[in-house]
């Protein structure tokens, strides 16, 4: 009982010291999208030089989209224009920030990190941009390709508001849980001073760091609460920086869909960029900076209850909303499935010359892939409508001569895999 206790402690504690700064970041992730619509961006990416890779890296670092969502969108760039080294600059600087998870930095690791987070992560992005324009010298952009276009909102209040608390929430609902929940139990199963005791050297436990990261899955926000524990763990502030970096900015997904879209080339400058970047500047934090820059962050975070910047009951009422807003986001995203009326003909139906069918799609994982596969499929002659319900991968499309292979086409343009008719 008493791990129980000191779980949900901790677990209540990381939450408290993340929400106002949750909150506060949404919103501005609501507001950056109401006054910079990405399907703006790819102007500034087309060219193999310097300035769109900086252009990239620079617009990348305040968009509040996580690797999934980035992936789609990056890709679409590329094939609307922007160069391999624009678009690899992109998806490196994108993922390891934004306004939500500079704010949760800050909340829970400190100035020095939340100043140092988006910097790296704009260099490491330039990095990358740099190496892929000199090591893949075929970087002629593919032209005339589906662009990603942003969400459709009726007003502002929603293209504000609606996005930043039920869309983009939605996107990253499942792991601010999980990352949460693992931090919590890392607090309470890992020993103090376990990676000092156990894993001391700086530089392997950087490596290990690294290796366990580049494959899995974990937004920019949710590996905030994970690195401070693993901080006041033990674990080097440089090995910290490499799992805030490497973890949002790479999984299986990021890879395959890089490997398909712009070759094996432009994959090895992606990782050989992530990885370069991450062991460099992880080994600059830990023999140049002041290591206690690094730990006091995670440490007053959860342990400090003086001198706190804000107020407990502010903190417990911004807790008590983040929890609300995540409730509607799940009911928001699953209510299909309790809707009765909801179509129940899957298979090929024909009705006064229109035809409906239900197709399976294979890797959309939040709002923008949703809506990736609904710009892709309405632009098919003859589509008149489109529905995509995430949770059961589905995508029902009505029309006039509807075409599965025309749909397949499209559809893996995007990046996405077509699994065929609904049973």
């Amino acid at each position: 009982m008493n791990y129980i206790s000191q779980f949900l402690s901790d677990f209540f504690s990381i939450l408290n010291e993340m929400s106002p700064y949750l909150l506060l970041g949404f919103l501005v992730a609501g507001i950056l999208n109401a006054l910079i619509p990405k399907r703006m961006v790819s102007k500034y990416l087309g060219q193999n030089n310097f300035k769109s890779v900086f252009n990239a890296s620079l617009l990348g670092v305040p968009l509040p989209l996580c690797s999934c969502g980035v992936i789609p969108t990056g890709i679409s760039f590329y094939k609307n224009g922007a160069s391999k080294g624009a678009t690899n600059s992109f998806l490196i600087s994108t993922p390891q920030t934004g306004v939500d998870s500079i704010l949760v930095t800050y909340s829970l690791l400190g100035l020095p990190f939340a100043i140092l987070r988006p910097l790296i992560a704009l260099i490491s992005g330039v990095i990358g941009g740099i190496f892929t324009n000199a090591f893949d010298k075929n970087t002629e952009a593919i032209k005339n390709q589906t662009i990603t276009q942003d969400i459709t909102y009726k007003t502002l209040f929603d293209k504000i508001f609606k996005y930043a608390f039920v869309d983009f929430l939605q996107d990253i609902a499942n792991w601010l849980v999980i990352g949460l929940l693992i931090a919590a139990f890392i607090s309470v199963a890992v020993p103090e001073s376990f990676f000092t005791n156990y894993l001391n050297n700086k530089f392997v436990s950087m490596f290990v760091v690294l290796i366990a990261s580049i494959p899995l899955y974990v937004c920019a926000t949710s590996s905030v609460p994970i690195a401070a524990v693993l901080l006041m763990k033990g674990l080097s502030p440089g090995a910290a920086l490499v799992f805030l970096m490497a973890g949002p900015a790479t999984n299986a997904a990021t890879i395959t869909v890089i490997k398909n879209s712009m070759g094996k080339k432009a994959l090895f400058s992606y990782l050989f960029s992530i990885i370069f970047s991450a062991l460099f500047f992880g080994t600059i934090i830990n023999e140049f900076l002041p290591t206690h820059w690094f730990a006091m962050g995670a440490i007053h975070a959860l342990h400090s209850h003086s001198h706190e910047i804000l107020p407990f009951w502010f903190k417990t009422l911004s807790s008590v909303l983040l929890f609300l807003f995540i409730v509607n986001a799940y009911f928001q995203k699953y209510k299909s499935r309790f809707n009765l009326n909801a179509t129940k003909n899957q298979h090929i139906t024909n009705i006064k010359g229109m035809e409906k069918i239900s197709v399976i799609i294979k890797g959309m994982n939040c709002n923008h892939c949703k809506q990736n596969v609904v710009n892709a499929i309405s632009q098919i002659a003859d589509i008149e409508s489109v529905e995509v319900d995430l949770t059961t991968e589905t995508a029902t499309i009505s029309g006039k001569n509807v075409n599965l292979e025309t749909i397949k086409t499209e559809i893996e343009k995007v990046g996405y895999k077509f699994m065929g008719l609904k049973e």
